[in-house]
């Protein structure tokens, strides 16, 4: 395993970077539970000093992913699926109240951009749909697709107009936007309807925006959030728990 690596390096810190692809590793089942690492294993692994690695081993700890065997010995949590499935849950319960904060502060302008975003990905879908049935590939198209959500997902964001909420959602996503799209070009090349059933639910949410119903757009972005992790933690053993009220 020494000369393997980890992938994932997408954050903006080396301790940030290391974080996120040791979680990575973690919640894919790269490195198991019960598995021991060290410090120096990781580093290697990762291409980067051990000190960042000890950041982000602290900070997995914090997160019941790692536990602490030695000095500078770790191993994979044998809890560390339902500390996934607890860190889910939080993400979920977070981009819920971004919803909520969106229906109270979104501009028009806002507003707009959010269903000429949706108009793209409408064309987008056509197109895909056409190509699927005609037998040719759709890779290039289903990308331009999943990162116009994603541009969707932020702009949703952005009307919260609370960068304190949204930057602890950063902290607390179960996958980075690289690992989501992977993972989402994986399960659509398995099955061409995976998410489908999903994606009419961003039009209801753009009208509970511009309704300034922040309960439904909560509602909404609850839903949407929990199957679509509950889909990507598809390996794990449990399904994403269901928010507490």
């Amino acid at each position: 395993m020494a000369g393997e690596r980890l992938t994932g390096l997408t954050s903006d810190t080396l301790s940030d970077r290391a974080y996120r692809a040791i979680r990575a590793a973690v919640t894919t089942g790269e490195l198991r539970p019960g598995q021991k690492v060290t410090e120096r294993g990781l580093a290697e692994r990762l291409s980067v000093s051990p000190t960042p690695v000890r950041e982000a081993i602290r900070r997995l700890e914090q997160d019941g992913l790692l536990e602490r065997t030695g000095p500078r010995t770790v191993k994979v949590a044998e809890v560390a699926n339902a500390a996934v499935q607890d860190l889910a849950e939080v993400e979920v319960a977070l981009r819920g109240m971004v919803a909520r904060f969106a229906a109270r502060h979104a501009t028009e302008e806002q507003l707009d951009r959010l269903d000429a975003i949706l108009d793209d990905a409408d064309d987008l879908l056509i197109v895909i749909q056409q190509r699927h049935q005609a037998g040719e590939d759709i890779s290039r198209q289903l990308g331009r697709l999943l990162d116009t959500m994603q541009r969707f997902n932020e702009t949703v964001e952005s009307c919260a107009g609370n960068p304190v909420l949204v930057r602890l959602l950063d902290q607390t996503r179960v996958f980075s936007w690289a690992e989501r799209r992977t993972k989402l070009i994986d399960r659509i090349n398995q099955d061409e309807t995976f998410g489908l059933d999903r994606y009419s639910s961003h039009r209801a949410l753009v009208r509970a925006l511009r309704a300034r119903d922040s309960a439904a757009a909560e509602a909404l972005v609850i839903e949407d959030a929990r199957g679509g992790l509950g889909d990507l933690l598809a390996g794990a053993p449990a399904a994403v728990p269901a928010a507490q009220h």
